[in-house]
């Protein structure tokens, strides 16, 4: 005599074909969905710089970039480059990175050819032990570079210590240069503020080793703070870490008055139109800053000034509409 099927199994058979397969992919994504949540946490908790560099390739993918790289002299220069029209060149600031321009690149590929390197001892670009990566230096490898990449005339943008690179390079090399966009810029004669004494004593902010220092850092250039997973943050915190020594170096080289001033000694050399961008409440470069730059200018074919509120020394990340618009209005209008 045969064993009577279960209800259940009996209304499993009765199922149409359909509902049978409809029912088998649900359990199919379901142990899809079950398996990435566990991969993800684990990466999360275990491999966190691989979620971070996803999310890091996710963002430039979307901003229409490609990571290059090529080998000027003992320089192995790592940037970003995409977008069509004409061409930008991004210079980050100090102990930054071509990452910070991705909110930016995502605007402004839509109408130029951007390029956004890694500055040389920064970033994944190499470094040479020993040598210095003060402003005029890296103004010289910058020259190196263009000439590598056969760089038409190009519109030049640097942020903090991105920018007095950038204005030293204008006015060593104003061929190159169509036009000079200036962001909270390093380099100019500043009202004195907490940032600066500390500087100036001796004491370097951007150096951390916990969460609570590394908050501390980056509240300085922020006006609020950015939502960083603390597993990202670890990732940062360490990389801080094994780059210490090259940080310190380059900061105390920044501390001398021929570089903390080198932009503000070469303003007559700019003959370039000339954009000036700060955040009103920067708390490293004083908005004083901008002051300087305008009375600067003496032979400049064309100076812009404008001013942001909300934000504090990083405009590009804190405010990417506003400076992608200011950007794109000034790089268009000469």
């Amino acid at each position: 005599m045969k064993p009577k099927a279960s209800s259940t199994q009996t209304s499993s058979a009765t199922r149409p074909l359909w509902q049978r397969l409809a029912l088998r992919r649900l359990k199919f994504l379901g142990f899809v969905a079950l398996l990435l949540v566990v991969l993800l946490g684990g990466s999360y908790l275990f491999a966190p710089q691989w979620l971070l560099s996803a999310d890091i390739k996710r963002q430039a993918v979307a901003a229409h970039l490609e990571t290059h790289s090529v080998q000027v002299g003992d320089t192995r220069w790592v940037y970003f480059e995409g977008g069509e029209g004409p061409t930008l060149v991004l210079l980050h600031g100090f102990a930054a990175s071509k990452e910070v321009w991705l909110k930016q690149a995502q605007l402004l590929t839509q109408h130029f050819h951007v390029i956004a390197p890694d500055l040389p001892g920064w970033g994944e670009s190499s470094r040479v032990d020993g040598a210095s990566y003060n402003i005029d230096a890296q103004a010289s490898r910058l020259q190196a570079f263009v000439e590598a990449l056969r760089l038409p005339r190009f519109v030049l943008i640097g942020h903090s210590m991105g920018g007095a690179i950038a204005g030293v390079y204008a006015a060593e090399h104003p061929e190159h240069v169509a036009e000079l966009a200036l962001l909270d810029a390093f380099g100019l004669k500043a009202n004195e503020n907490d940032f600066s004494r500390e500087a100036m004593s001796g004491k370097n902010p951007f150096v951390f080793d916990n969460r609570e220092q590394f908050a501390k850092a980056t509240l300085l250039a922020f006006a609020k703070m950015p939502s960083i997973p603390g597993r990202f943050q670890d990732v940062l915190i360490k990389h801080n870490q094994e780059n210490r020594a090259f940080i310190e170096h380059t900061f105390n080289e920044l501390r001398d008055p021929s570089q903390y001033l080198s932009l503000q000694s070469r303003l007559d050399k700019l003959s370039m139109p000339v954009l000036g961008l700060w955040c009103h409440d920067d708390k490293i470069i004083d908005i004083s800053a901008l002051d300087s730059l305008r009375n600067g200018l003496k032979n400049a074919s064309a100076i812009s000034t404008s001013t942001l509120n909300g934000c504090n020394h990083m405009p590009i990340i804190e405010k990417p509409e506003e400076t992608a618009r200011i950007l794109t209005s000034f790089s268009l209008s000469h």
